[in-house]
């Protein structure tokens, strides 16, 4: 079975891509528009099961950085909690912007219901509907809902999905009272990105790539 995986970052393609195999990535970057169209070409010349898969913010206090979050048809979010029982199954949010406050991530969960919210899950949800494919996003907390994003992380990806250098240095020179909480976010990232590696490997590992489309079917 064909998974086609929507990230942001070019950290998080790189842990999810496979050589030479049936898995296939699209670093997103915060380029929504790009991100659709790419993916959306996929889908129709390589159909598959879509996936959202990377890092996200919790918007509710119980989750900690490194919780897996998962959400999507019911048959495959079963398929995914078979293989990753720790994981935690509840409403992802995809916003086209970045929940970057705690008192938007609170707002945001009163509103839809959402534990978690990312930047690529609600895109991988319309071109799945759109090709009739099914769907799930598996994500991994960074940030806590009680943190406040700096305004450096928030200039810190390019559109390919790389670091932005420059502008989170100039972030940095402008105001250099948030180090310590950009180097809490970076950590928090970098905790997200391991806890996501391990359970991408542990899905594929259990032949999650590998899974017959027939079983995907509800009952």
């Amino acid at each position: 079975m064909t998974l086609l995986i929507a990230c942001g970052l070019k950290r998080e393609a790189r842990l999810l891509h496979r050589p030479g195999g049936n898995i296939f990535v699209v670093a997103g970057g915060g380029d929504a528009t790009r991100l659709e169209r790419e993916l959306d070409v996929l889908a129709t010349t390589r159909p598959g099961v879509v996936l959202s898969c990377g890092i996200a913010g919790a918007l509710v206090p119980a989750l900690r950085s490194g919780d897996v979050i998962v959400d999507g048809d019911a048959v495959l979010v079963a398929h995914v909690l078979e293989r990753l029982p720790e994981a935690i199954s509840g409403k992802i949010f995809g916003s086209d912007a970045i929940v970057a406050t705690a008192a938007e991530k609170r707002g945001l969960a009163e509103r839809t219901g959402a534990i978690a919210a990312d930047m690529e899950s609600h895109i991988a949800r319309r071109v799945a509907e759109r090709r009739q494919l099914p769907l799930a996003a598996i994500r991994v907390i960074a940030d806590c809902v009680d943190d406040d994003l700096p305004p450096a992380a928030l200039v810190g990806m390019r559109p390919d999905g790389g670091l932005a250098l420059g502008p989170v240095l100039q972030s940095l020179a402008v105001r250099p009272g948030q180090l310590p909480a950009l180097i809490r976010t970076g950590r928090q990232a970098d905790q997200a990105l391991r806890s996501l590696s391990q359970a991408f490997e542990k899905l594929v590992g259990a032949g999650f790539d590998r899974i017959e489309p027939i079983s995907l079917q509800a009952p």
